[in-house]
C-alpha cells in the first residue's frame, strides 16, 4: 500500500473523502485542504482519472524531521529519486509551509532541487533539468514546524484542468469546485437544472458530465504516466473501463442562460469540447426576467459579484431586485447562489436555508442555499 494525500478547493474535503472511498481509497482522512489516504497504484489512477473534487493526487515518497535548511537538503538527497523517474526527464519543485521555521521558502525551494540533482549526479553522473512550465515530473515539498514530507505529484496538470475549455479567458469558477457546489446542492439528474447566470458554463458541462458518469479525466494526460512505476496495462483496464462507464438512458432537463451573447458563446464551446452540448439547452435572458423552465427544480449561480455587474453599489441593487424575480418566477424551486459577496444573504430579503462556507482559491465565499415559496420566507 503506498500513501497519498489528494489536495482540494477547501470547504469540499468530506465530500473527496466520500469520493475518494469509493474509488477503491482505503482510510481516506480529511485534513484542511484535503484528504489523506492509502491504496494500490489502482486506486491512484481510479483516483486521478474519477474525482471531480480533487486538485491533485500526490504520492508520499519521504517523511523526516527537520530544523534548518541542512537537514531539509539531507532528508531530499537520501531519497531514490532515479529509482522514480530518469535524468533525462524536467523537474519543478514546489514548496508549502504552515508553521515552518525557514525564512525563506524560495531558499528551501532550491536546496530540495540541488538535493534532487546530487542524488542523480551521484547514481548516474548526470541530472534532470529545471522546467516551469510543463515538467516532465512535479516534486512537492510540505514543511510543518517541525517535520515535513516529500511528494511526487501523480496528476501533473492540476485536475480542475479537463481538457476541454474552449473559453477566452479562466474562468472565474474552476471545474471542481463546480462540481463540489452541485453535489452540495443536493441535484440529482432526474430534477430540471438551471444555471441563468452561466458565464462559460463551468456548472452546467460538471453537472452534464456528472449525470452522464463520464470521467473528469478521459480527455487528458498525467503525470503518474511519466513515473518509473507506471503500469501502462494497469492502467488502459481503467482507462477501458471508464470508457464503458456512461448512462446513456439518463433523460436529463439541464438548463442554461446569460444576458452576454459572448458568454454563451464561451458556454456553446466548452459543452461542445466537452461532448455533453446535446443535453444542455442554452439561450439568452437576464435573470432578472427570465421564467423558471419547470415547476420545479434546482438553481446554481456563481452571481459575478463584481466583476461583470461593476460597483459595490450596483450589487447593493441587484440583489434586492434578485430575491424580488426569484419569489416572482421560481416559487417551489432550490435556489443556490456561490458567492465572495457576503452581503447577498442580507440584501437579497430572502432567509438562507443553509450556507456553506466555500473558498474560491484564497478567496472567503458561501454557498447559501433559497427555497422559494412565493410570498413568505421575507425578512422583516
Amino acid at each position: 500500500m503506498e500513501s497519498f494525500f489528494a489536495s482540494s478547493p477547501r470547504g469540499l474535503e468530506p465530500l473527496l473523502a466520500g469520493e475518494l472511498g469509493a474509488l477503491g481509497a482505503g482510510a481516506a482522512r480529511p485534513v484542511a485542504g484535503g484528504v489523506a489516504f492509502t491504496g494500490d497504484w489502482a486506486a491512484c489512477y481510479r483516483a486521478n482519472l474519477w474525482s471531480r473534487i480533487a486538485s491533485r493526487v500526490l504520492w508520499r515518497v519521504g517523511e523526516f524531521a527537520y530544523h534548518g535548511e541542512d537537514e531539509l537538503y539531507g532528508a531530499a538527497r537520501a531519497i531514490d529519486w532515479p529509482g522514480f523517474f530518469s535524468p533525462e526527464q524536467t523537474i519543478r519543485v514546489a514548496v508549502a509551509a504552515q508553521k515552518s521555521p525557514l525564512k525563506s521558502l524560495d531558499f528551501a525551494t532550491l536546496r530540495i532541487k540541488d538535493a534532487v540533482c546530487d542524488r542523480f549526479r551521484d547514481a548516474l553522473g548526470g541530472r534532470p533539468s529545471v522546467e516551469r512550465a510543463r515538467p516532465d515530473v512535479r516534486i512537492h515539498a510540505f514543511l510543518q514546524e517541525k517535520k515535513g514530507a516529500l511528494y511526487l505529484d501523480t496528476s501533473g496538470e492540476p485536475l480542475f484542468k479537463r481538457g476541454w475549455r474552449a473559453g477566452r479567458a479562466e474562468a472565474p469558477l474552476r471545474e471542481n469546485l463546480a462540481a463540489g457546489i452541485v453535489m452540495l446542492s443536493g441535484w440529482q439528474p432526474g430534477e430540471p437544472l438551471l444555471d441563468p447566470m452561466c458565464g462559460g458554463g463551468t456548472i452546467l458541462v460538471e453537472a452534464a458530465a456528472m449525470a452522464r458518469g463520464r470521467a473528469p479525466g478521459a480527455k487528458r494526460r498525467f503525470g503518474f504516466e511519466n513515473l518509473k512505476a507506471f503500469d501502462s496495462k494497469l492502467w488502459e483496464q481503467i482507462r477501458k473501463d471508464a470508457s464503458h462507464a456512461s448512462n446513456p438512458s439518463q433523460s436529463l432537463q439541464i438548463f442554461g442562460s446569460d444576458h452576454d451573447p459572448r458568454a454563451l458563446n464561451d458556454a456553446r464551446r466548452n459543452l461542445a469540447a466537452a461532448g455533453v452540448e446535446r443535453w444542455v439547452k442554452l439561450e439568452r435572458a437576464d435573470i432578472l426576467e427570465r421564467i423558471a423552465p419547470a415547476k420545479e427544480g434546482v438553481m446554481i449561480a456563481n452571481p459575478p459579484y463584481g466583476e461583470r455587474i461593476g460597483s459595490a453599489e450596483q450589487l447593493a441593487r441587484f440583489y434586492p431586485q434578485l430575491g424580488d424575480a426569484l419569489k416572482r418566477n421560481f416559487a417551489g424551486w432550490r435556489c443556490h447562489f456561490f458567492t465572495a459577496d457576503l452581503r447577498l444573504a442580507k440584501l437579497i430579503r430572502l432567509q438562507p436555508a443553509r450556507r456553506v462556507p466555500l473558498y474560491n482559491g484564497a478567496l472567503e465565499c458561501r454557498l447559501y442555499e433559497f427555497k422559494i415559496v412565493a410570498g413568505s420566507h421575507r425578512r422583516a
